[in-house]
């Protein structure tokens, strides 16, 4: 169970990513709906690689591995926030530059 929290943390961050990018890059943007989408994504893939490259955790660690935090592990938090956000921001940016190219 402690897993799902970072998941959904990965999920939210790349959602949120995926729209900051489609917002920024108009030119690339999928629209609310397929820039959250995408984002999810991404930021689910790339949060599960830097978790495999050993830069980050995959899942939230338990109240006895993180005491001095108050049972939350700050690092793998931000390591969640960061790789999805970003991981959503490049999925969303990717899609929106092939989809652009097909026209």
């Amino acid at each position: 169970m402690e897993g799902i929290i970072g998941i959904i943390i990965q999920i939210i961050a790349g959602a949120i990513g995926g729209n900051a990018a489609g917002a920024g890059v108009k030119k690339y943007s999928l629209g609310t709906a397929g820039n959250s989408i995408a984002g999810a994504v991404g930021g689910l893939i790339l949060a599960q690689v830097l978790a495999a490259l050993g830069i980050g955790a995959p899942g939230m660690a338990t109240a006895e591995a993180a005491p001095a935090a108050g049972g939350l592990d700050v690092g793998a938090l931000i390591s969640q926030v960061v790789g999805g956000g970003a991981g959503g921001a490049i999925l969303t940016l990717i899609v929106g530059a092939i989809k652009d190219r097909m026209r």
